[in-house]
């Protein structure tokens, strides 16, 4: 009487992810907060309101209408989503290798720091003013990479100078300084030459463009003439900034409002198209077609 074989038994086979690491929940609860936080700005900002807390005239206000408030046409909240986006999609996703994972939200959360970081000085240094929500995504982003550091997984980079840190501060470093050569308007357009001359003769019929550094409708006044803005007559009324003294030449003038313009003897408070300069002041442009 013959026998069956009898096969081996398979050896148990482990879940598919067994290895894997569950996602990381504090990081991607403070990434959470950062998304709703910047969601909620985002669209503050494109409706065109302000914020909670942020009254016309405020720190808030002057920061969120500045020239730091965009990039490339698009309000910085929506960049601080991308970034929060990223930072959560990379913790919640489970992973074998915790090294990697960790390396990758430190990367961002360090970006996002140097950023931010870099956006609260310059309205700091520019316009005297600080806007608590902007702190508050500091916060959050010095949070997630204060908790990253102090809890690496085993194998990352030792905190201090190691060559990964200094690489990837390095790459935030460049990050920010593209930002800020952008939003200085250092990669703006040619000077014109017609505006540079429009320019030229309101400073040689005696016009007079009284402004302050911290003034959003100035500046959008000032950036209608590009690089030719260099050669208004303008008069900063606000040289110690928004708290300080306004300047004697702007008292003197009898300025109660910003942008004043003062052409051809009458005082206008208000910002003007060049097209409507041009024609305030009697300027004619001897090249036509020109630009």
């Amino acid at each position: 009487m013959s026998r069956k074989a009898v096969k081996p038994a398979k050896p148990a086979t482990k879940p598919v992810n067994a290895n894997r690491l569950k996602p990381d929940g504090p990081v991607a609860i403070l990434a959470g907060l950062g998304l709703l936080l910047t969601a909620y700005l985002g669209i503050v900002a494109l409706s065109g309101s302000k914020p909670a807390f942020c009254t016309a005239g405020s720190s808030c206000d002057l920061i969120q209408s500045s020239a730091w408030s965009t990039l490339l046409g698009v309000p910085m909240a929506w960049w601080g989503f991308g970034l929060y986006l990223l930072l959560l999609i990379v913790s919640v996703q489970p992973v074998r290798r915790p090294v990697p994972r960790w390396q990758r939200q430190s990367r961002l959360a360090l970006i996002g720091v140097a950023i931010s970081l870099y956006l609260t000085t310059a309205g700091w240094l520019a316009l005297d003013a600080f806007c608590a929500w902007c702190l508050l995504s500091l916060a959050l982003l010095v949070a997630i990479l204060v908790l990253l550091s102090v809890r690496p997984p085993e194998g990352a980079p030792a905190s201090g100078w190691s060559t990964w840190w200094i690489n990837n501060g390095a790459l935030a470093a460049a990050i920010v300084l593209v930002i800020g050569v952008w939003q200085g308007g250092l990669l703006t357009a040619p000077e014109s030459p017609r505006l540079r001359a429009l320019a030229e003769h309101l400073t040689s019929t005696g016009a007079k463009f009284y402004g302050a550094s911290w003034c959003p409708a100035c500046r959008d006044q000032k950036a209608a003439f590009g690089r030719a803005g260099e050669h208004l007559p303008y008069v900063e009324c606000s040289p110690q900034g928004q708290r300080g003294p306004v300047a004697l030449a702007c008292t003197d003038a009898g300025i109660e409002g910003f942008p004043t313009w003062i052409i051809r003897g009458r005082k206008y408070q208000q910002a003007f198209s060049t097209e409507e300069l041009e024609r305030m002041s009697a300027f004619r442009w001897p090249k036509a077609g020109a630009n």
